[in-house]
């Protein structure tokens, strides 16, 4: 929570593992850095976790993790401490798909979704109902997911964009596209996300 916070990010990791990503926790600080509250949470509890190694089902559970998110939101708007920022989701593999689903039921009050290397597709029937500018962003070796982002952003009726980082695979594990990632997410983010009273300034 940075001082004069401009917004408040939740990520959203479709293995549950969003509080303990090394990957996640680099762009929550690159957020933070430009005055955007983050909050890292895992959206699988550790027994859940623990059958999800084993079966990988309940991370394509797209309507319960999305369900998630919605909770941790409204549970935002009622924090004392950032209920005056508006919300962004930024989710990364098939968090991706349940934070654009998340975002299609709360249409009034998130202000942005930003996907690294994530699922849109997987939002399936709630991506034309999505209102929150939409930034897709997927490495340029990752040929399948970028087909499936394509498709994404043909059902999107939102503002959106799609940023392919040259170079990257589907973790962004190649020097310097993390970093390329962390930049187009705050930029996203600052110009779609504020405080709550700068709406009617």
């Amino acid at each position: 929570m940075p001082d004069n916070a401009t917004g408040l990010v939740i990520f959203a990791h479709g293995t549950g593992s969003s509080r303990h990503s090394s990957r996640n926790r680099y762009v929550a600080r690159e957020l933070n850095a430009g005055r955007l509250a983050t909050l890292l949470m895992d959206l699988l509890t550790e027994d859940e976790e623990r059958i999800d190694i084993r079966t990988r089902h309940l991370r394509f559970d797209i309507g319960m993790l999305a369900e998630r998110l919605v909770n941790a939101a409204e549970w935002c708007d009622v924090d004392r401490q950032v209920s005056h920022l508006t919300i962004g989701y930024f989710g990364a593999s098939t968090g991706g798909g349940a934070a654009l689903v998340a975002a299609a039921d709360r249409p009034r009050s998130v202000g942005a979704v930003v996907s690294r290397g994530g699922r849109p597709d997987l939002a399936g029937a709630a991506l034309p109902r999505v209102k929150s500018p939409t930034l897709l962003i997927v490495g340029a070796e990752d040929h399948p997911v970028i087909q499936m982002n394509e498709e994404a952003m043909r059902a999107l009726q939102c503002e959106k964009r799609m940023e392919i980082v040259p170079g990257a695979t589907h973790l962004f594990e190649e020097p310097g596209t993390l970093e390329r990632v962390a930049g187009l997410a705050r930029e996203w983010f600052k110009r779609h996300l504020h405080s709550r009273g700068e709406e009617h300034a």
